[in-house]
């Protein structure tokens, strides 16, 4: 089968949707299926294009095997929503320049957000004599409205008739949750035109290991209890209760840290509260390679994967539950819904209440008064879940089960 995948985002870029069309694209070639891959030039998190790519329109490269074609963006990594919007649609107008260089396909797969990328694959999979697979990991306007980041009612008018033309138009939709999926059959979609792209993990990448003595040398953390949170802090994490959970602890576990490593938007205000409020037991690190994690979660006893308590939110699936867990990590979850019942189902975590830093505080010190056999349990249980449900193999086999009909009209 040929295949392209559409996405503003790829590898060297760090991040979920980054690594979820990486591995899928890895796993499809494997299997010896024609890939490409559409993508703008590297800019996230921090809005600045590479040297390389600076002062181009296009270029073809091939990234560790993969066939990929980079165009032009407008980067803007903070900065007002109508400059985000800039962004976006400069990339939605410069793919149509890579769909040309491209080969003919059989399948367009193209990720949202952003939406408006979806104009792209849509065209493009009408101007190929393709199928246009629609992959939603996010619902959008609405989870940018329900955050606040969007106010303008006549743009959000727009934004919900455009996704409703292209939710209607796609020959198929791929959603990364169930809550998703859900809302494009409420939206009219036939249950038989929507399935399940999740994130998920590569399982050898991944996997228990014994501790690395330099980044416990490194960080201070020799005999100590290890709570880590890997990602991107942003609002949506809500990880300003986490840090106060973190000084609660401080007073009667002394034995207990918090390793805090990643970007974003929130992180210069989450560094202010540690230092205002004293909690010397959070530690603070810059973002690293994704290669470099499995030493992040071998010196880790427990992952801490945190959401603000919003319903938007009860639908979502964090990929960075599925690397710890694989790691043989056990999750401290911080939220509701659809994950905190994966992880209560799977045995393989503790939920405390979202943006409850007393309960946080509570299921903290519960995790860290597990004995052994309880500790091993948890471990066992959420590396055998992710690896039966959740390796990039089982997912890319359930894609290639919803669109090998592609060819029928």
């Amino acid at each position: 089968m040929r295949i392209i995948l559409l996405s503003q985002h790829f590898p060297p870029e760090v991040g979920a949707p980054q690594i979820r069309l990486y591995e899928v694209s890895k796993e499809l070639l494997k299997r010896g299926h024609e890939v490409e891959v559409i993508t703008a030039f590297p800019h996230h998190p921090h809005g600045i294009i590479p040297d390389e790519y600076k002062g181009k329109f296009y270029q073809y490269e091939e990234y560790e095997g993969i066939p990929v074609h980079r165009s032009w963006i407008y980067p803007s990594p903070k900065g007002t929503f109508w400059r985000r919007l800039m962004s976006y649609f400069s990339f939605t107008f410069s793919a149509f320049y890579s769909m040309i260089k491209a080969k003919k396909t059989d399948v367009i797969i193209c990720t949202s957000p952003p939406l408006f990328l979806g104009i792209t694959g849509y065209i493009s999979s009408k101007l190929k004599r393709a199928k246009f697979v629609f992959n939603v990991a996010d619902i959008w306007p609405e989870s940018a409205v329900e955050l606040g980041i969007l106010k303008n009612k006549k743009f959000i008018s727009l934004a919900e008739k455009l996704e409703e033309f292209l939710y209607k138009k796609a020959w198929k939709i791929a959603t990364a949750t169930e809550g998703i999926a859900d809302y494009m059959l409420k939206k009219g979609k036939k249950k038989e035109k929507v399935f399940l792209l999740p994130n998920g993990v590569n399982t050898e990448t991944f996997q228990p290991g014994v501790k690395n003595e330099e980044w416990l040398r490194k960080l201070g953390f020799e005999g100590k209890k290890v709570f880590t949170f890997a990602g991107r802090m942003g609002y949506a994490q809500g990880l300003d209760s986490v840090i106060r959970a973190a000084k609660i602890v401080e007073e009667t576990n002394p034995e207990i840290r918090f390793l805090f490593i990643g970007d974003g938007p929130e992180k210069e205000e989450l560094v202010e509260l540690k230092n205002s409020i004293q909690a010397d037991n959070v530690i603070f690190h810059d973002s690293v390679p994704v290669t470099m994690m499995p030493d992040v979660f071998s010196i880790s006893d427990f992952s801490i994967v945190s959401l603000r308590n919003i319903a938007l939110f009860q639908g979502a699936r964090p990929s960075k539950i599925f690397p710890a867990l694989a790691s043989g990590v056990p999750v401290l979850y911080c939220g509701v819904g659809e994950s905190a019942k994966l992880i209560e189902d799977s045995g393989s975590g503790i939920i405390a209440a979202p943006e409850d830093d007393q309960d946080i505080a509570i299921k903290i010190i519960q995790c860290a008064n597990l004995t052994n056999l309880e500790y091993e349990k948890y471990s066992l249980s959420g590396r055998e879940f992710v690896c039966r449900e959740f390796s990039w193999g089982r997912i890319v086999d359930d894609l290639l089960e919803n669109i090998q009909d592609y060819k029928k009209r």
